[in-house]
């Protein structure tokens, strides 16, 4: 029986790797060579001239992200201090929106933003006119709607299963609620943090289609540019997938090296 799990587990990290790597190599492979199959550093040397939207994308990551984690942390702390009904319930009404297609929830978003929409007809009445959509702003709303859950439910998992003895037992020492969240929910809840910077983070710099919904002509994402030339220029499309890749994967050394600091401290 061992034998045969073992069997089995092999084949499924062969699966895992062929599957992982074949597209990396490949992606790896277009971006050293020009159309005629040819060793050449020119796709790389392209794709460095879409440098301030490969810092526009990351800016927005960034910005989002950090939205994300405020809106969420306090969620996902209220929903760990209820019962396991309610928070079974919560989880639903969080997770619902995710049932629904990522295109569909972005075209509702155009239609609540544009000019004349729900949002911007309430404005008026208050007499407040302003542009909703089209800005980096919108980019940034639609972003944090679409990867909040990924936030939320890291840090709802994680601060779940911190014991009500802990703080019970720093208020029994005369800790106030802000010791209490500085001194054992924020340290004992980072592990969540972590896992929801990621998972936010990663799809966010690399996302397109919302910024070109949302966003105006100075908004585009990186993600849409590679989604843009990728079929006309495979070549340069692959550099600035690689490279977005090189980038991505230092963010995530670094984020993992400020996560073992911690949990050293």
């Amino acid at each position: 029986m061992e034998a045969r799990w073992k069997r089995m587990t092999s084949l499924f990290l062969v699966l895992v790797m062929v599957f992982t790597m074949i597209p990396i190599v490949l992606i790896f492979y277009s971006s050293l060579t020009d159309q005629s199959g040819n060793f050449s550093l020119e796709a790389f040397s392209k794709a460095f001239g879409y440098f301030d939207v490969f810092l526009r994308s990351l800016w927005i990551a960034f910005i989002s992200t950090l939205i994300c984690l405020v809106l969420a942390y306090p969620l996902g702390y209220f929903m760990s201090r209820q019962k396991r009904s309610v928070q079974n319930t919560l989880t639903m009404v969080i997770m619902i929106p995710m049932w629904m297609n990522f295109l569909l929830r972005i075209y509702a978003w155009v239609t609540l933003l544009q000019s004349g929409g729900p949002i911007d007809t309430m404005l008026s009445l208050l007499g407040i006119h302003t542009t909703l959509i089209g800005n980096q702003g919108a980019v940034i709303l639609g972003m944090v709607y679409e990867y909040l859950p990924f936030m939320v439910l890291p840090l709802y998992t994680v601060m779940a299963k911190i014991d009500n003895n802990l703080i019970e037992a720093a208020e029994d020492l005369g800790s106030n609620r802000m010791t209490i969240m500085r001194k054992v929910v924020f340290p004992l809840s980072i592990p969540g943090i972590i896992s929801g910077i990621t998972m936010v983070f990663v799809p966010s710099a690399s996302t397109f289609l919302v910024a070109q919904y949302l966003g105006g002509v100075d908004d585009i994402m990186i993600g849409d540019v590679i989604d843009r030339i990728f079929w006309s220029d495979r070549n340069t499309g692959s550099a600035i997938a690689l490279i977005l890749m090189a980038a991505i994967f230092i963010f995530l050394i670094i984020l993992n090296f400020f996560g073992d600091e911690e949990a050293i401290a």
